[in-house]
């Protein structure tokens, strides 16, 4: 059973500024997302609503999941720091 992904507007902006080799482990990323939103370094997190962060190396995927749509909503791609979240 796979998900849908939704990519965000925020989120594409974001995903335009990402260096091409790091842009390559994010997409594997959404592909094993697809098939497992709950797969990888995942953390749910608190103070955010139902905002989910997958890790991928020094960035950070903020997702949402709708389980009645299976739809998997990517509200931004970030590199880490002190204020990504």
């Amino acid at each position: 059973m796979t998900w849908g992904l939704l990519i965000t507007s925020p989120a594409e902006r974001g995903l335009r500024k990402i260096p091409r080799v790091d842009l390559e482990h994010i997409d594997q990323a959404f592909s094993e997302m697809c098939l497992d939103p709950y797969s990888g370094d995942i953390k749910f997190l608190r103070g955010m609503g139902a905002t989910v962060r997958r890790r991928v190396g020094d960035w950070r995927i903020l997702f949402e999941l709708d389980k009645n749509l299976q739809l998997i909503i990517v509200l931004a791609v970030k590199r880490r720091g002190s204020k990504t979240y």
